[in-house]
């Protein structure tokens, strides 16, 4: 009872009923109120017609008695009044007889309107709105209101009305005008029934193709909730449900990747914290056992891989809060020239040791930026650091300062031999060395450039790589300006 198949069908169902009602309702009540305004017309019409004989009969007998047979047999009574013997009528009678009954005096029409006056109610009122004839029986001696007078017409005599003349139906539901109505209140009815039943059945194809989608989603989720990152839902359409699924898809295979990269990750951490823990533990043992002397230099080994541990407990420690929005920037304003020259300072030495040329490019009057200077230190160390490790004797890396745009640039570029342009967009991933064999003393721990990224987004800057495969590599770094 709550699955959404239940759910849409039952509100279209209460749509179709509804809307079904009102249309055969209101349909109904228009056919019934034309339909009345039509027989109330028409019952205008006859009483017009027969008024003058109203108004003839109680000019000759001075009573309204016995005036429904004269209103019932108009021509009889005609012919009658006039003393004609046999049917036979002159002229004048003629001429009177087609003037008060409106139409020429031919004998189909004669019997229309005999038949039409038999199968009416004849309804005659005095002046004083007292009914004095009612071929029903039902409102002799009542009154009519002005309403009901209005729908007759005026009974007029020596130039004054004498009464009205109302005729209409006897028994709406009883003639053919009752049945009329019936089978047309009948027919919309079952056109109703017949548009919901098709309404129905497209309904139900249409929510077969919603929720048939749906249950593949719902399906899919249930293997991603267990698991099962490889489930995928096949795509049909262009339509909302379909952008949905692709939608899921894309986050099935973001999941997928975050998986592989965090076993990856995890077995990168293994791999670079086993390194110097394993070398420690032998070293150890081996002074222990009195093979390997305890000698200052080889304290002084042991001295480098601890700190090498350190230092990426130090990183990992780091990039998870930068990752996670944890880490608390201690910002303050500062020249961005002189902070470029202490790290070229820093930095010389090392590049000396490589023979490569560490140059500095700083424009004149650059605008202060508001930074953690101890972070940004970090980066462009780490960035220096990168460009003296990767290139060869004889390179050139230059650290400049500029301001681009309303921001500061800061950049490390260098003529060596750049990086290839698959390995791009890794650049900036965690533990990813474009040195496969995760060779310490050329690749790094692999979480230096994942820093760089996730500090300078932390200072609300951006960072990006431009290389070519044997023309060198720049990084550039926005910052705004304080």
């Amino acid at each position: 009872m709550h699955s959404l198949w239940t759910k849409l069908m039952g509100a279209f169902v209460l749509v179709i009923l509804v809307g079904t009602g009102m249309v055969v309702f209101l349909m109904s009540q228009t056919t019934t109120n034309q339909f009345e305004l039509y027989i109330t017309q028409t019952g205008q019409q006859q009483a017009v017609q027969l008024a003058p004989v109203a108004a003839d009969y109680y000019t000759r007998s001075g009573s309204w008695n016995g005036i429904d047979v004269a209103l019932r047999n108009p021509w009889g009574y005609r012919i009658t009044s006039n003393g004609m013997d046999n049917g036979m009528m002159d002229g004048d009678m003629m001429g009177d007889m087609g003037g008060w009954s409106g139409h020429d005096m031919n004998e189909p029409h004669m019997m229309d309107d005999m038949a039409m006056v038999f199968s009416d109610r004849i309804i005659l009122v005095q002046a004083n709105g007292t009914v004095v004839v009612d071929t029903a029986g039902t409102l002799i001696g009542s009154y009519l209101q002005t309403d009901d007078l209005a729908k007759g017409a005026p009974i007029i005599a020596s130039g004054q009305q004498i009464g009205t003349l109302i005729i209409t139906p006897l028994d709406i539901p009883a003639t053919p005008a009752g049945d009329f109505l019936s089978a047309v209140n009948r027919s919309a009815l079952l056109a109703g029934i017949a548009a919901g039943s098709l309404a129905l059945i497209l309904g139900s194809v249409l929510f077969v193709q919603i929720i048939c989608p749906l249950r593949r989603l719902s399906t899919a989720a249930q293997g991603i909730a267990a698991g099962d990152l490889s489930q995928r839902v096949q795509l049909n359409g262009h339509d909302e449900i379909s952008q949905v699924a692709a939608t899921f898809n894309h986050m099935a295979e973001t999941l997928q990747r975050f998986a592989a990269e965090r076993r990856n990750m995890i077995g990168d951490i293994a791999h670079d914290l086993r390194t110097p823990l394993s070398i420690i533990q032998s070293n150890l043992e081996a002074m222990l056992d009195g093979v390997l002397p305890t000698t200052p230099e080889e304290l002084t080994s042991l001295h480098q891989e601890t700190l090498h541990l350190n230092r990426l407990i130090t990183d990992l420690r780091t990039l998870s809060l930068a990752e996670s929005g944890q880490l608390h920037l201690q910002k303050q304003t500062v020249e961005p020239g002189s902070l470029v020259q202490q790290v070229s300072d820093r930095m010389h030495l090392s590049a000396q040791e490589k023979n490569i040329i560490l140059e500095t490019d700083i424009a004149s009057d650059l605008p202060p930026v508001q930074v953690d200077p101890e972070r940004l230190m970090q980066v462009m160390t780490n960035l220096v650091d990168n460009a003296i490790r990767y290139n060869t004797n004889g390179s050139r890396v230059i650290v400049a300062a500029h301001r681009t745009k309303g921001r500061i640039e800061l950049s490390v570029s260098d003529n060596g031999p750049g990086i290839p342009p698959e390995d791009i967009p890794h650049l900036f991933e965690r533990f990813w060395r474009a040195e496969k064999s995760r060779n310490r003393a050329t690749g790094g721990s692999g979480l230096g450039l994942a820093i760089v990224k996730q500090l300078i987004e932390a200072h609300h800057g951006e960072v990006q790589v431009e290389s070519q495969t044997g023309s060198g590599t720049r990084f550039t770094i926005r910052l705004p300006v304080a």
